[in-house]
């Protein structure tokens, strides 16, 4: 039977073969940190496909996709454009009408109750520098046989001379809306527009959803 080694021998061999383990080790993590590096590096071969774009929601229909009377022109700078379509309820201020909704294509409301004497202001409405000469209105109106009332246009006061208007008589329904058109005197600049209603029969005469003006 062989003699046992001394301590001071099997210590030392203890330790080299600690060592070796330790070595052995830290090998393979530089073999794997190497690994993880070139990954990195070189990129994900089978990334995963990026989230498609959510689609943009469709626009919701507005009064600007209402159909405007036809002497609709391109707009000038500033001010309320006269050429486009002016809806009757935006007015700054009003007396005597009232507002409700609408059964013309394209919803919205529209100025009902319109009387004799009532009248509808528009503040800084822009005609620009080549004057308007015609004048387009969205109207309706269920008047009794023979009775007809009139859209007058005035410029800065509403006890100014007209500068054009409007005769409407029965249209076959306070919700049977009609384009009607008139020429008017040339106009031109920045004005507070008028929009005055008269009758000589004392009842309601028509209902007004939008207007426009016209080269």
């Amino acid at each position: 039977m062989p003699a046992p080694s001394p301590p001071g021998v099997y210590h030392s061999r203890s330790r080299v073969a600690r060592r070796r383990i330790a070595l052995a080790a830290a090998g393979l993590a530089l073999l794997l940190l190497g690994y993880l590096l070139g990954r990195l590096q070189d990129g994900d071969p089978d990334p995963a496909p990026a989230a498609a774009a959510p689609l943009a929601a469709a626009p919701s229909p507005s009064a600007s996709s209402r159909p405007s009377p036809e002497p609709s022109q391109e707009a000038p700078a500033g001010g309320i454009d006269a050429y486009a379509t002016i809806q009757a309820e935006s007015a700054t201020n009003q007396q005597g009408t009232e507002y409700e909704d609408s059964g013309d294509e394209g919803g919205g409301q529209n100025v009902g109750w319109v009387n004799n004497g009532d009248w509808l202001r528009y503040e800084q409405v822009n005609f620009g520098t080549t004057p308007a000469t015609r004048f387009a209105a969205r109207v309706a109106s269920d008047v009794g046989g023979g009775v007809t009332g009139r859209i007058d246009l005035r410029l800065d006061s509403p006890t100014a001379a007209p500068i054009g208007g409007l005769t409407v008589g029965n249209l076959g329904g306070w919700q049977n809306w009609q384009t009607q058109t008139t020429v008017i005197e040339p106009v031109t600049g920045m004005h507070t527009l008028f929009v005055t209603f008269a009758s000589e029969s004392g009842t309601e005469l028509l209902n007004l959803n939008y207007f426009a003006f016209g080269h």
